[in-house]
C-alpha cells in the first residue's frame, strides 16, 4: 500500500486535540479512563454515543461473525482513536473495543463535538482526515479480499502495518508489540495455521525476523517483491 496515505493522521497531533491535560482548555468535555487488560471499553449494540482516543495501551476493535469467529477490524495503538461512527450515527455499536493491555483513553461525548468544533477547529480538520483515513484503510482491505489469495494477503498486511507503525532502525524496520499469529489470521481473513507457515517462509528467506514481542523486517524491498 502507498505510505502517502498515512499523512492523514501522522501530520496531527491527536493526543493534544483530544487530551484536556495537553489542551490546557474546556476539562470539562473530557473524560479520561484507563482499563485493565481484557476489559470491554464499549460491545456490539452499546448506544453509540461516545469517541475514544488511546493515550497509552493497546485496543482490538472486532465483530463476531458466524460460527463465533472473532473478526479483527483494527489494532490500535498510542494516538489513535475509534468509536468515531458515533458522529453519523445514532444507533448502537457494530462492534467491539477491547484492552489488550492496561489502556488510558481520552473520552468526547458526542453531544459536545459541535461545541468543540466550533472551539477548536483543529477538531474539524482531524475528523475529516480520520474519515479520509478509514475509507483508504477500508479500500485496501475490500481489494485484498477480493483480489488477493492468503498469503499476498498476509505479507501485503505486513507492508500495511510497516508503513503505519513501523520504527526505522538503519536499513530495517521493526514493529513493537507485535500481534499474535491468530490475531494476523483473524484480520486477513485467513487461517492461523497459514499465517505460521507464510511467517516461517519469510522468515527462512532472511526476509523478517519475529518473536512474540516484535516483528523486525530485514528488508523492505524484498517483502514487498513478494507480492509480485
Amino acid at each position: 500500500m502507498d505510505q502517502s496515505n498515512y499523512w492523514y493522521l501522522q501530520n496531527i497531533d491527536a493526543i493534544g486535540i483530544f487530551c484536556p491535560d495537553k489542551m490546557m482548555s474546556r476539562t470539562d468535555l473530557h473524560q479520561e479512563k484507563t482499563y485493565k487488560k481484557g476489559e470491554f471499553i464499549y460491545l456490539r449494540d452499546d448506544h453509540s454515543d461516545k469517541i475514544y482516543m488511546l493515550v497509552r495501551g493497546r485496543v482490538k476493535i472486532g465483530a463476531i461473525g458466524n460460527a463465533d469467529k472473532e473478526i479483527i477490524k483494527a489494532i490500535l495503538g498510542k494516538g489513535e482513536v475509534f468509536g468515531e461512527l458515533a458522529l453519523i450515527s445514532d444507533g448502537k455499536r457494530n462492534e467491539f473495543a477491547l484492552a489488550m493491555e492496561e489502556t488510558e483513553v481520552c473520552i468526547v461525548r458526542k453531544h459536545d463535538i459541535p461545541q468543540l468544533f466550533r472551539e477548536r477547529p483543529a477538531y474539524q480538520q482531524f475528523f475529516l482526515r480520520l474519515f479520509a483515513n478509514r475509507i483508504l484503510t477500508m479500500e485496501n482491505r475490500l481489494e485484498r479480499l477480493v483480489f488477493k489469495d492468503s498469503r499476498s494477503r498476509i505479507i501485503d498486511f505486513l507492508v500495511e502495518l510497516a508503513g503505519q507503525k513501523g520504527e526505522r532502525v538503519g536499513f530495517e524496520t521493526v514493529i513493537r508489540k507485535f500481534m499474535t499469529h491468530q490475531e494476523l489470521a483473524n484480520i486477513t481473513a485467513t487461517s492461523r495455521q497459514t499465517v505460521t507457515t507464510v511467517l516461517n517462509e519469510l522468515r527462512s528467506k532472511e526476509i523478517i525476523k519475529f518473536d512474540r514481542r516484535r516483528l523486525l523486517i530485514r528488508d523492505m524491498n524484498k517483502l514487498t517483491m513478494e507480492l509480485t
